[in-house]
Protein backbone atom coordinates (compact mmCIF):
# COMPACT_ATOMS: atom_id res chain seq x y z
CA UNK A 1 0.00 0.00 0.00
CA UNK A 2 1.31 3.39 -0.82
CA UNK A 3 1.77 5.64 1.07
CA UNK A 4 -0.61 8.56 -0.66
CA UNK A 5 -3.39 5.22 -0.55
CA UNK A 6 -2.48 5.58 3.60
CA UNK A 7 -2.94 9.34 4.28
CA UNK A 8 -6.12 8.94 2.14
CA UNK A 9 -7.57 6.67 4.69
CA UNK A 10 -6.95 8.96 7.31
CA UNK A 11 -7.99 11.98 5.46
CA UNK A 12 -11.55 10.05 5.41
CA UNK A 13 -14.38 10.25 8.08
CA UNK A 14 -15.94 7.21 10.05
CA UNK A 15 -20.09 7.42 9.73
CA UNK A 16 -20.76 4.10 10.59
CA UNK A 17 -19.67 0.90 12.09
CA UNK A 18 -20.61 -2.38 11.00
CA UNK A 19 -22.18 -4.79 13.63
CA UNK A 20 -22.97 -8.54 13.54
CA UNK A 21 -24.51 -10.23 10.58
CA UNK A 22 -28.42 -9.88 9.95
CA UNK A 23 -29.96 -13.02 8.64
CA UNK A 24 -28.61 -15.60 6.44
CA UNK A 25 -28.69 -13.18 3.30
CA UNK A 26 -25.58 -11.21 3.70
CA UNK A 27 -27.10 -8.23 5.73
CA UNK A 28 -25.45 -6.67 8.69
CA UNK A 29 -26.68 -4.24 11.10
CA UNK A 30 -24.89 -0.62 11.33
CA UNK A 31 -24.66 1.36 13.83
CA UNK A 32 -23.98 4.88 12.43
CA UNK A 33 -21.57 7.97 13.83
CA UNK A 34 -23.57 10.35 11.97
CA UNK A 35 -26.23 12.86 12.66
CA UNK A 36 -27.44 11.95 8.85
CA UNK A 37 -28.25 8.15 8.66
CA UNK A 38 -31.18 8.45 6.33
CA UNK A 39 -29.16 10.76 3.97
CA UNK A 40 -25.96 8.84 3.92
CA UNK A 41 -27.39 5.52 4.60
CA UNK A 42 -29.38 4.41 0.84
CA UNK A 43 -28.91 2.47 -1.93
CA UNK A 44 -26.19 3.61 -4.12
CA UNK A 45 -24.27 5.09 -1.63
CA UNK A 46 -20.38 4.45 -0.90
CA UNK A 47 -18.00 3.76 1.93
CA UNK A 48 -14.63 2.41 2.27
CA UNK A 49 -13.62 -0.14 4.62
CA UNK A 50 -10.32 -1.32 6.24
CA UNK A 51 -9.81 -4.89 7.15
CA UNK A 52 -6.95 -7.70 6.68
CA UNK A 53 -7.50 -7.60 2.87
CA UNK A 54 -6.96 -3.86 2.51
CA UNK A 55 -9.01 -1.00 1.91
CA UNK A 56 -12.11 -2.01 0.01
CA UNK A 57 -14.93 -0.11 -1.68
CA UNK A 58 -18.16 -1.42 -0.64
CA UNK A 59 -21.79 -0.29 -2.06
CA UNK A 60 -25.12 -0.13 -0.50
CA UNK A 61 -27.33 -2.90 -2.53
CA UNK A 62 -30.75 -2.16 -0.24
CA UNK A 63 -31.24 -0.71 3.65
CA UNK A 64 -34.22 -0.26 5.47
CA UNK A 65 -33.87 0.90 9.39
CA UNK A 66 -34.92 -0.95 12.12
CA UNK A 67 -34.41 0.69 16.32
CA UNK A 68 -32.42 3.35 15.13
CA UNK A 69 -29.82 1.28 13.19
CA UNK A 70 -29.23 0.38 9.77
CA UNK A 71 -29.94 -3.08 8.33
CA UNK A 72 -27.63 -2.95 4.91
CA UNK A 73 -26.82 -5.68 2.55
CA UNK A 74 -23.90 -4.25 0.15
CA UNK A 75 -23.38 -5.54 -3.57
CA UNK A 76 -21.64 -8.66 -3.79
CA UNK A 77 -22.37 -10.03 0.16
CA UNK A 78 -25.25 -12.77 -0.34
CA UNK A 79 -24.73 -14.49 2.73
CA UNK A 80 -24.17 -14.55 6.35
CA UNK A 81 -20.07 -16.05 5.50
CA UNK A 82 -20.10 -13.34 3.16
CA UNK A 83 -20.37 -10.71 6.01
CA UNK A 84 -18.89 -12.43 8.76
CA UNK A 85 -15.43 -10.90 8.54
CA UNK A 86 -17.12 -7.63 8.05
CA UNK A 87 -18.14 -7.23 11.48
CA UNK A 88 -16.44 -4.46 13.53
CA UNK A 89 -15.21 -2.25 10.86
CA UNK A 90 -15.53 1.31 10.36
CA UNK A 91 -17.42 2.57 7.47
CA UNK A 92 -15.77 5.87 5.93
CA UNK A 93 -16.50 8.73 3.27
CA UNK A 94 -13.79 11.30 2.05
CA UNK A 95 -14.48 14.41 4.42
CA UNK A 96 -16.07 16.39 1.06
CA UNK A 97 -18.58 14.11 0.91
CA UNK A 98 -19.77 15.06 4.14
CA UNK A 99 -23.32 17.17 4.54
CA UNK A 100 -22.33 21.20 4.81
CA UNK A 101 -23.15 22.12 8.44
CA UNK A 102 -24.60 25.83 9.37
CA UNK A 103 -22.66 28.57 10.38
CA UNK A 104 -21.87 27.45 14.05
CA UNK A 105 -22.53 23.80 14.06
CA UNK A 106 -18.94 21.13 13.92
CA UNK A 107 -18.56 17.49 12.93
CA UNK A 108 -17.22 16.20 16.27
CA UNK A 109 -13.95 14.80 14.10
CA UNK A 110 -13.71 18.57 13.60
CA UNK A 111 -13.26 19.18 17.13
CA UNK A 112 -10.75 16.48 17.94
CA UNK A 113 -7.38 18.01 18.11
CA UNK A 114 -8.23 21.37 19.26
CA UNK A 115 -6.55 23.36 21.56
CA UNK A 116 -8.79 24.17 24.68
CA UNK A 117 -7.76 27.57 26.52
CA UNK A 118 -9.36 29.72 29.25
CA UNK A 119 -10.25 33.22 28.36
CA UNK A 120 -6.56 34.43 29.89
CA UNK A 121 -5.44 32.10 26.84
CA UNK A 122 -3.98 29.28 29.39
CA UNK A 123 -3.81 26.13 28.34
CA UNK A 124 -6.34 23.40 29.58
CA UNK A 125 -5.81 20.21 27.27
CA UNK A 126 -6.65 19.17 23.88
CA UNK A 127 -9.60 17.46 23.06
CA UNK A 128 -9.62 13.21 22.58
CA UNK A 129 -13.20 12.76 21.72
CA UNK A 130 -16.85 14.06 21.80
CA UNK A 131 -19.55 12.22 24.10
CA UNK A 132 -23.04 11.89 24.15
CA UNK A 133 -25.30 12.82 21.41
CA UNK A 134 -28.19 15.26 20.48
CA UNK A 135 -29.45 15.33 24.25
CA UNK A 136 -26.31 16.91 25.34
CA UNK A 137 -22.53 16.22 24.35
CA UNK A 138 -19.31 16.96 25.77
CA UNK A 139 -15.92 17.13 25.20
CA UNK A 140 -13.01 15.09 26.45
CA UNK A 141 -10.32 17.52 27.27
CA UNK A 142 -6.97 15.33 28.04
CA UNK A 143 -5.35 17.86 30.50
CA UNK A 144 -2.08 17.46 32.48
CA UNK A 145 -4.02 15.58 35.61
CA UNK A 146 -6.42 13.95 33.98
CA UNK A 147 -9.56 14.17 31.86
CA UNK A 148 -11.71 17.08 31.98
CA UNK A 149 -15.18 16.52 30.96
CA UNK A 150 -16.32 19.96 28.92
CA UNK A 151 -20.26 20.74 27.99
CA UNK A 152 -20.11 21.28 24.58
CA UNK A 153 -22.42 24.50 25.16
CA UNK A 154 -22.65 27.79 23.26
CA UNK A 155 -22.25 29.52 26.78
CA UNK A 156 -19.16 27.75 27.67
CA UNK A 157 -17.76 26.82 24.82
CA UNK A 158 -17.67 30.53 23.65
CA UNK A 159 -15.15 30.66 20.53
CA UNK A 160 -14.70 27.85 18.11
CA UNK A 161 -11.64 27.48 15.63
CA UNK A 162 -11.18 24.37 13.86
CA UNK A 163 -9.26 25.83 11.14
CA UNK A 164 -6.71 27.24 13.90
CA UNK A 165 -7.69 23.78 16.04
CA UNK A 166 -8.92 26.03 19.06
CA UNK A 167 -11.78 26.21 21.31
CA UNK A 168 -11.93 29.06 23.81
CA UNK A 169 -13.80 28.33 26.91
CA UNK A 170 -15.53 30.05 29.54
CA UNK A 171 -16.09 28.04 33.00
CA UNK A 172 -19.91 28.66 34.64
Amino acid sequence: MTAERMARWDDMVVVGRIGRPHGIRGQVVVNPETDFPDQRFRTGASFWIRSSQGDEPLTIGSVRFHGGRAVIGFEGFASIEDVERLAGLELRVPEEELTALEPGLFYHHQLVGCVVEMPDGAVVGKVSRIEGGLGGSRLVVDGRDGEILVPLAAEICVDIDVTAKRIRIQPP
